[in-house]
């Protein structure tokens, strides 16, 4: 962090910085791959060493646009900490409701692509079909549509996240949750994947391939082992940033 930073955001810890810039750049990131809805879906940071706050994007700015500075703080009863800004209801009813129900979590990505929107109208609709699919399937788990923005969905949501860390949000989208940036980032990447397949293989008027059971279940273990990793997702993330940064850093402001 510059000597500008350390004045400019005095009376924040370097550790909330860094997850600031961190998510900023996942915000790019996102934008890259073409992940966004206009100012729809969001993605959000548990705050290091603050576990009942969690940061956010500002509503109503583009993921290209948003930087470090200007992502929302919450806590997890919806107030928002520091300076001030307008914050998604929805959003906060879904982060909020993976934070309180995963301790282990410190983000959350969510997203309304079309490959991800496409499959969540089909009620277990992944398959073992493909290798991007076995590398998140044993994690995959199905949360039936509800009311937005209500208690209901918050509690609902959070039973739903308890059965796995790759979400499919029935008649809605996606949701990964990770101990780290990186490792949540590195699971959409592949259930994105998956989903693109997913669909693909069911316009080409034959049945896929199938992978057999004892492999989807060596594979399965094997990836279990992988996301435990400290650093699952870190290689990926740290060429990602190398492309982000190419475009420029403003982000970091």
């Amino acid at each position: 962090m510059t000597a500008t930073a350390k004045v400019e955001h005095a009376g924040m810890s370097a550790a909330e910085w860094q997850a600031r810039c961190d998510l900023a750049a996942l915000y790019r990131v996102a934008a890259h791959f073409g992940w966004t809805d206009i100012i729809a879906t969001h993605l959000s940071a548990r705050v290091p060493g603050e576990p009942d706050a969690f940061l956010i994007n500002h509503y109503g700015e583009m993921f290209h646009e948003i930087t470090a500075s200007s992502l929302i703080k919450m806590d997890l009863e919806g107030n928002v900490l520091g300076r001030r800004g307008r914050f998604n209801p929805a959003g906060f009813t879904i982060h909020s409701g993976v934070y309180n129900a995963r301790p282990d979590a410190n983000c959350v990505m969510h997203t309304h692509t079309r490959a991800g929107a496409g499959v969540s109208m089909l009620r277990k609709g992944l398959r073992p079909i493909s290798q991007d699919a076995l590398n998140v399937l044993d994690e995959v788990a199905y949360h039936e549509y509800g009311m937005p923005a209500t208690r209901e969905e918050c509690d609902a949501l959070g039973v739903s996240c308890r059965k796995g860390s790759c979400v499919v949000l029935l008649n809605h989208g996606l949701l990964t949750l990770a101990p780290t940036i990186p490792g949540a980032l590195q699971r959409l990447y592949m259930l994105e994947r998956a989903c693109e397949l997913e669909l693909i293989s069911r316009t080409l008027g034959e049945e896929p391939v199938p992978i057999a059971e004892h492999v989807v279940a060596g594979v399965a273990a094997l990836m279990k082992a992988e996301r435990a990793k400290p650093d699952y997702g870190v290689h990926e993330w740290r060429a990602l940033l190398r492309l982000i940064d190419g475009q420029g850093t403003n982000y970091r402001q």
